[in-house]
């Protein structure tokens, strides 16, 4: 063989346009592949943080909801609850039917928004939920008896279910935060 002449290619080594017209498609191929799969996962978690962020606003809203009404429904029992300092004209006015009723409905309000809370929560804890209901109930059908003095004994005991109930929201709150 003479030095001017280079060795002819074998069939067992593939020249190197031939190996990269065949394995660059391939490799642009699972490139594409795997960006497309690594975009769906990215589109997946921008989706859970935006369905966890919706969560915690109703989560929250409702939080406040119920407390605006637990004050609602002290304000109105307060109404129906007879003043005995005063005299006897402005006590014959208070606790009409309609404070009543209203009262009850301030209660059932604050029933339908600790049930909707409760569903988050353990069964324990959906009772005490049902036990304030039913603690602020009794609260409302007893005002009429109790003199506006004893205003804060009257609550005491929902006060207390009233303030664990507020510690979840702030503990639930915190946990769907993440």
């Amino acid at each position: 063989m003479r030095a001017d002449q280079s060795p002819a290619p074998t069939a067992s080594a593939p020249p190197l346009r031939s190996v990269l017209m065949i394995y660059f498609p391939m490799f642009i191929a699972v490139l594409s592949l795997s960006s497309s799969i690594y975009q769906g996962y990215l589109f997946h978690e921008s989706l859970q943080i935006v369905q966890r962020n919706v969560a915690r606003g109703e989560y929250m809203r409702t939080c406040r909801e119920i407390i605006e009404t637990y004050f609602l429904v002290k304000q109105r029992v307060g109404l129906i609850m007879p003043a005995g300092d005063r005299d006897s004209a402005a006590t014959a006015t208070r606790g009409s039917d309609n404070d009543r009723v209203e009262a009850q409905s301030a209660v059932a309000r604050f029933g339908a928004l600790g049930t909707y809370l409760a569903n988050f929560q353990e069964e324990a804890t959906r009772a005490r939920y049902t036990e304030l209901t039913r603690t602020l109930m009794r609260i409302v059908d007893a005002a009429r008896a109790t003199q506006i003095s004893q205003f804060d004994k009257l609550f005491e005991p929902a006060d207390r279910l009233f303030t664990q109930m507020n510690d979840d929201c702030v503990r639930l709150s915190n946990v769907v935060r993440m």
